[in-house]
C-alpha cells in the first residue's frame, strides 16, 4: 500500500451533533482537539466506506496506527498530525488506538446480541473520545465514569438516529437482536417508510438505557475543574437529553431525527449555571 491510506469523506466538525473543539474550549487547546478529531474521522471513514473490503479497511487502520506509534513515518497525514500533538501534550496514544478497535470490529461486525455487547463497543468507538478531553485538560481520573455514560449516549442516541442508513449502506445494525425478538422486531423493518411497533418498543428499551447513562453524565459538569471543559460537557449534556426526547417522541425511520437551533441555545442557557 502506497501513499495515504486516508480518504476523506467530506465531512468535517459541522456535521456532528455535539460541538467538536468549540470555541468553549480554550484557544491554545482547540488545535489538539482538531488533530484527535481529523485522526478519528478519517479512521471512521475508512471504517464506514462502502468501497472498501473488510481486510482493506483493517490494512488501512493498522496504517494508522503504526504512523501514530512512531513505528512508520508516513502514510497517514492526520495520524502524522495527531502523533505531534500528542508530542506535545503528553496525553497517551491509547486514547486514539482504542479507537481503532471499533473501527476494525465495524471492518466485520454488522450485528449486536444484546445490550452489553453494545455498550462494550462504545468502551472503543465512543468513551475514548471523553477521556481524550479530560487527560488534555489535566482532569482527574474520577471524571471518566460520568464522561463514559456520556460518550456511550451519545453513540448509542447517533444509532438510534442512523439506523436505517446504516443497514442501507453497510448491512450494519447496532439495534441489540435480542430486543427485536423480544419484542417481535425484524432488522428489514429499518428498511421500511417508518418504525413498526415492535421497533418502537426497541426504540423505548433503548432510550431508557440512554435516560439511565444520562442521569450518569450529568454529574460530569459538577466534577470537571476547568471551567471552559465544564460549560462544554453541561451544554452536550444538555444535547443528549433533548435528542434522546425527541427520539422518543419521533420516528427515526420515517426520517432523521435531529437536533434542532432551539435545542443549542436552550442548553447553552441551562449550562451557564456551572459557570462559577
Amino acid at each position: 500500500m502506497t501513499g495515504s491510506v486516508e480518504d476523506w469523506s467530506g465531512k468535517d466538525r459541522g456535521d456532528e451533533n455535539f460541538p467538536v473543539g468549540s470555541a468553549l474550549i480554550a484557544a491554545r487547546l482547540r488545535p489538539e482537539v482538531h488533530a484527535y478529531y481529523a485522526f478519528a474521522r478519517n479512521a471512521d471513514d475508512i471504517a464506514d466506506s462502502p468501497d472498501l473490503r473488510p481486510d482493506d479497511k483493517i490494512a488501512r487502520l493498522d496504517v494508522m496506527q503504526a504512523v501514530l506509534l512512531g513505528e512508520r513515518e508516513d502514510g497517514s497525514p492526520s495520524a502524522t498530525g495527531l502523533r505531534a500533538s500528542l508530542a506535545r501534550t503528553g496525553v497517551n496514544p491509547r486514547h486514539a488506538t482504542d479507537l481503532l478497535i471499533a473501527f476494525r470490529q465495524d471492518a466485520r461486525k454488522t450485528r449486536y446480541a444484546n445490550w452489553p455487547e453494545l455498550l462494550d463497543y462504545c468502551r472503543y468507538s465512543a468513551m475514548p473520545v471523553g477521556r481524550y478531553l479530560l487527560d488534555l485538560h489535566g482532569e482527574a481520573a474520577t471524571t471518566h465514569p460520568a464522561s463514559d455514560a456520556l460518550c456511550a449516549v451519545l453513540q448509542v442516541l447517533n444509532h438510534l438516529q442512523d439506523g436505517s442508513k446504516d443497514l442501507a449502506a453497510l448491512d450494519r445494525c447496532y439495534l441489540p437482536q435480542d430486543l427485536l425478538v423480544q419484542f417481535g422486531a425484524t432488522v428489514d423493518d429499518l428498511r421500511g417508510a417508518a418504525e413498526t411497533a415492535g421497533l418502537r418498543a426497541t426504540f423505548n428499551t433503548l432510550l431508557d438505557e440512554c435516560d439511565a447513562l444520562n442521569a450518569v453524565a450529568a454529574t460530569l459538569p459538577g466534577l470537571t475543574h476547568d471551567r471552559r471543559l465544564r460549560l462544554e460537557s453541561a451544554v452536550i449534556v444538555g444535547l443528549s437529553q433533548r435528542l434522546a426526547r425527541h427520539l422518543r417522541h419521533n420516528d427515526p425511520v420515517r426520517q432523521r431525527v435531529k437536533l434542532r437551533r432551539r435545542d443549542a441555545v436552550l442548553s447553552v442557557l441551562a449550562a451557564l449555571r456551572f459557570l462559577p
